[in-house]
């Protein structure tokens, strides 16, 4: 009796498959809401705010949605609330546009790594003016 080697297929629910659709839906989310706050949503908060980046949950039932905005943390603040009360709005366009089996809730939150960088930044340059050789 002849031996038959099989060759193995990765299963749509393992680990590497989900990572990719994951990202793949989190792409698509983080694309549709940039798209809705240029053209549809009309809420003067939401001028200055631009979507950076969006994570989903491994069971694809909740998003989070990280945004930026221009200005202090008044306007951070705004931004949030004008996010979160269209939040129900973006969530059933996303149900309509990417047609995926659940829609995940939507969560917002503020991305704080760019400021976070821009702190690093000024101390590196402080950092290397200090380190410049000193002229008398």
């Amino acid at each position: 009796m002849a031996h038959h080697s099989k060759t193995t297929t990765v299963p749509p629910w393992a680990p590497e498959r989900s990572g990719q659709r994951q990202k793949r839906v989190a792409d698509a989310i983080a694309r549709e809401v940039a798209l809705l706050l240029l053209n549809k949503i009309k809420d003067p908060r939401l001028l200055h705010v631009s979507i950076s980046r969006v994570t989903v949950s491994k069971d694809m039932k909740r998003a989070t949605v990280f945004y930026t905005v221009f200005g202090d943390d008044e306007a951070v603040r705004h931004a949030g609330a004008g996010l979160t009360s269209a939040g129900g709005f973006i969530r059933s366009h996303l149900a309509r546009a990417l047609e995926l089996r659940v829609t995940p809730m939507l969560d917002f939150a503020y991305d704080r790594s760019l400021v976070q960088q821009e702190a690093m930044e000024r101390l590196f340059k402080e950092i290397g003016s200090d380190d410049a050789p000193q002229s008398d």
